[in-house]
């Protein structure tokens, strides 16, 4: 009787023992695999690696920027592609932003802001932290022609105006050109958990634009074209581009900043202008923002400020979903060249773009380059 007790107690331990064990090693192998092996672009030739392929004469549609024929040749075979991005300040520094074409950012919800980087002209590997979607971010998407690609990590779902993934399913985007983490399988989407050590999980998912794009090819057979051969921008129309304005002509607004929700200090927004590169380099919160990869300052030739009514969802979510009045006209600023220019917007239905003109009602012209707008609600102070 006793020879069993002892026997029935060492096999409880050497189950114990192996299970920790199994444990041990496949946490270790997972991590091993969401860390390191898929960190490098999965195309063997992208618009990175050809930066040096040629004379830039060819303007990326979505920001003007120039870049080579080879480049161009590339983007040519895909479509844009928005992701969600957080800001949260446990996921910076970011992955990626530095290499968007254009760069939405709003609040998500509480006064933490989130990024929709629209990428088209440049590869960029890693990005993220991927989040969820919102429903003013789609809004956006949906201008840069037909069925934009829309990589992030689930979104809203409560019944009510802010619901964002009953909005992907109504547009048919289901499963074809939105890119939910849900619905595309690992390793187009994996965590590391050693880019931003000591951080919750919800802060560690990542992807590739090489490998959304790939992904979009080869299972919703969507490139340049769709399943029928239909272009993205067969009805769509850019914005205008111009070159930098000569160094003697740019102006001395040298600090823009503003704040999206009152006292929520670690989102505030200063640009500081560098008249030399033209650019305006952005301070988030008090702190230079940088990117993870490049550890250079995010610094974009373009700053629209863009005013918009805010307003809560009131749809029960305990988060508290808000929503921003994106489809009409309103007012703006835009900063460029080291000038302060007051614009309005427009964006007349869903899926059109959002459009910036001068006081005259001209069309503006953005210097070639990355493009950043940040929505705020109406009635804030922008100081500069």
């Amino acid at each position: 009787m006793v020879s069993k007790k002892i026997a029935l107690i060492l096999a409880i331990i050497f189950f114990i023992v192996a299970l920790a064990g199994s444990y041990y090693y496949f946490s270790n192998l997972i991590n091993k695999v969401n860390t390191s092996q898929y960190k490098v672009p999965a195309t063997a030739l992208d618009t990175q690696q050809l930066a040096n392929s040629g004379p830039k004469t060819e303007p990326c549609p979505i920001n003007g920027a120039l870049y080579s024929v080879p480049q161009k040749k590339v983007w040519e075979q895909r479509r844009p592609l928005g992701v969600m991005i957080e800001n949260h300040t446990a996921a910076r520094p970011q992955s990626g932003l530095s290499s968007a074409d254009v760069v939405y950012e709003a609040v998500a919800e509480g006064g933490i802001t989130r990024f929709l980087p629209i990428f088209y002209c440049q590869d960029q590997a890693p990005i993220g932290p991927v989040r969820s979607a919102r429903i003013y971010f789609l809004r956006l998407l949906e201008g840069y022609g037909d069925h934009p690609l829309y990589a992030h990590v689930g979104g809203a779902n409560t019944d009510g105006p802010a619901d964002a993934l009953g909005q992907i399913s109504s547009l048919g985007w289901d499963h074809y050109n939105d890119l939910s983490e849900f619905g595309v399988p690992f390793p187009n989407y994996y965590r590391d958990y050693e880019r931003l050590p000591n951080v919750a999980t919800e802060h560690t998912m990542y992807s590739l634009t090489s490998k959304l794009w790939q992904y979009a090819r080869d299972n919703r057979k969507l490139s340049n074209v769709d399943g029928k051969g239909k272009a993205w921008n067969a009805n769509w129309t850019p914005w205008k581009f111009k070159d930098d304005a000569p160094a003697a002509n740019r102006g001395k607004v040298s600090k823009i900043s503003y704040d999206f929700w009152p006292n929520f200090k670690d989102y505030s927004i200063t640009w500081n202008y560098d008249n030399i590169s033209n650019t305006y380099k952005r301070v988030n919160g008090t702190a230079a923002q940088i990117d993870k990869d490049t550890s250079k300052q995010l610094a974009p030739k373009d700053v629209v400020v863009v005013f918009a009514e805010e307003s809560p969802a009131n749809d029960g979510y305990s988060g508290g979903h808000i929503l921003y009045n994106i489809i009409g006209t309103g007012n703006g600023l835009l900063f460029q060249d080291g000038q302060a220019t007051k614009i309005t917007w427009n964006k007349k239905s869903e899926t059109s773009m959002i459009r910036f003109y001068d006081q005259s009602g001209k069309e503006i012209s953005f210097s070639r380059g990355q493009i950043w707008v940040s929505i705020v609600p109406t009635g804030n102070t922008v100081s500069y």
